[in-house]
């Protein structure tokens, strides 16, 4: 038995975009761009070490919006005619660098990245989820599920009917698109509210991921800190988020992503190169946006930016593995020394991480593996929560506290002035949809149309990124006007029904838009007898 484990969690969200009624969309970026610089490269990167039968185990969490939009035929096709750009773009690059070697090897980098990108994309015919589904199926990764919208449990959950529709149509669109049902739940942005678990509970999930105060500050107090779960009392197993791996992998200011070697996410030939050359690859209507192609690095905390090395970050990437690897032996080394059982560092992250937001994550990720599986005598193995639960069924019973992750840990991101007026309207709407569902046992097919949709149009109002977006205030209109919309949708709908004048034609118009969760049943929101 090795000393100590390592749990690796990447957790992979986007909120849904999909936007038929408009021919270029400023959201669906998220998508085409996460696509291309994260989940394509993570998918390679496993695939690879399965190849070359390296030891390779850990968890994703695929938000159902995200396994959604991999799956929906009409995102697959604008996605497509998206990477066709990419990949034109960066032929010509390869033209424009020839006589410059600084800026021209980065330029045949990203043209490999997109046409590796453009062969796996095709050969999965656009579907991503089979693509993870084969590695889940090859022992490679444990997929687990989130909360259906990505809600926000805490705050939206004022009626627990609220709670278990996100949970168990999450769990039953995992089971659509997996084949199987999740063995964990990522509670969204790590929020818990004591006595969700049991709810967890009755969908079979096993366990959920808190802050590392969500545990710390448990009733009773952890005997094993972070390094071990615990149990709740509906018997849902509590992991605790590992502080000091965190701040390693994720700090752009104390962490990896920051090394000078990495390259400059903030400066795209979109803004730097002449606006008829880059015209057909931003915007239609002329706004500069980013492309993917960034030709520099880092270099240092001034506006100074000098051309990106790739021989460069890729070294820089397996030392920064080889550190993590060091750092995380000596730490199972001086907790096992502390513990009567082997101790368990559970490092989630974002997966958007890896190769979008840090373009060195995939190579970081891979590296890590390869050196683990190269040493005679491994410090540590990689494993998921459900295997842990496996080889230490019995752990501590403790309640973890209301928590969550991001600035100060409280639900403060989500709760703040610029976001705290869409709570009063989502209850209002989540106390009407449980009227609804409670109401109409047998309702005709057009009346069960329109509760269905009225049920989607609700969740997706519920979704967490909304509130987020307003806090940060990057593109704040459009987050507001996707909460107002699904309300709004929300209350046409129910005022079809009571009208009994459902107009069948914009039920149909709002259904072709809003097409998540195509099995959804809108008695998910009932009440339990």
């Amino acid at each position: 038995m090795p000393l100590g484990y390592v749990a690796l969690v990447l957790h992979a969200h986007l909120p849904y975009v999909r936007h038929p009624e408009e021919e270029y969309s400023l959201a669906e970026k998220w998508y085409h761009e996460a696509v291309t610089e994260t989940y394509v490269p993570l998918i390679r990167v496993l695939q690879r070490l399965l190849e070359d039968r390296v030891p390779v185990r850990l968890t994703v969490s695929l938000s159902p919006p995200l396994a959604s939009m991999m799956a929906d035929d009409f995102i697959q096709r604008r996605y497509l005619a998206y990477l066709e750009r990419l990949r034109e773009l960066a032929a010509r690059e390869v033209w424009r660098t020839r006589n410059d070697a600084r800026f021209h090897v980065v330029a045949r980098m990203y043209q490999r990245l997109f046409e590796d990108t453009y062969r796996t994309y095709t050969f999965y015919k656009g579907n991503l989820v089979a693509a993870w589904r084969e590695l889940q199926e090859a022992g490679a990764v444990e997929m687990i599920t989130c909360a259906a919208t990505h809600g926000y449990l805490p705050l939206i959950g004022l009626q627990r009917e609220v709670v278990r529709a996100q949970v168990q149509t999450a769990v039953q669109n995992h089971i659509r698109l997996f084949g199987q049902p999740p063995e964990g739940l990522w509670l969204p942005e790590c929020g818990y509210n004591p006595g969700d678990d049991a709810i967890l509970r009755r969908y079979n999930l096993k366990y959920f991921f808190v802050d590392a105060h969500g545990l710390l500050y448990a009733t009773p107090r952890p005997r094993y800190s972070i390094f071990a779960p615990v149990m709740t009392p509906s018997g849902v197993a509590a992991f605790g988020r590992d502080l000091e791996s965190s701040e390693q992998v994720w700090s752009a200011q104390e962490g990896y992503p920051g090394d000078f070697d990495y390259r400059e996410f903030y400066r795209d030939i979109g803004y730097d190169l002449d606006f008829e050359y880059i015209r057909p690859y931003i915007h239609p209507s002329g706004l500069r946006v980013d492309t993917g192609l960034k030709y520099y690095r880092i270099t240092g905390k001034t506006n100074l930016k000098e051309p990106y090395v790739p021989e460069w970050a890729s070294r820089k990437a397996q030392i920064h593995a080889g550190n993590f690897l060091f750092n995380r032996e000596h730490q199972i080394r001086y907790l096992a020394a502390h513990m009567d059982r082997p101790p368990l560092i559970v490092c989630p992250y974002d997966a958007e991480l890896f190769g979008h937001w840090w373009f060195e994550g995939p190579q970081w990720l891979e590296s890590l593996f390869r050196q683990v599986a190269g040493l005679s005598h491994r410090p540590f193995g990689f494993l998921t929560p459900s295997d842990y639960l496996e080889r230490f069924p019995k752990n501590q019973p403790a309640t973890p506290c209301m928590s969550s992750w991001g600035n100060h840990g409280y639900n403060e991101v989500w709760l703040d002035g610029s976001n705290d007026w869409i709570y009063r309207h989502l209850h209002n709407a989540a106390e009407a949809m449980i009227t609804l569902a409670n109401r109409y046992v047998r309702p005709s097919p057009l009346e069960e149309r329109a509760l269905n949709q009225a049920a989607r149009e609700l969740l997706l109002a519920q979704s967490s990124d909304w509130a987020f977006i307003m806090k940060t205030g990057t593109m704040v209109e459009y987050a507001v006007e996707r909460t107002k919309k699904h309300l709004l949708h929300f209350w046409e709908l129910k005022a079809g029904m009571e009208r009994k004048e459902i107009n069948e034609e914009r039920l149909r118009e709002i259904e072709e838009r809003d097409n998540i969760f195509p099995d959804l049943n809108y008695r998910v929101f009932a009440s339990e007898a």
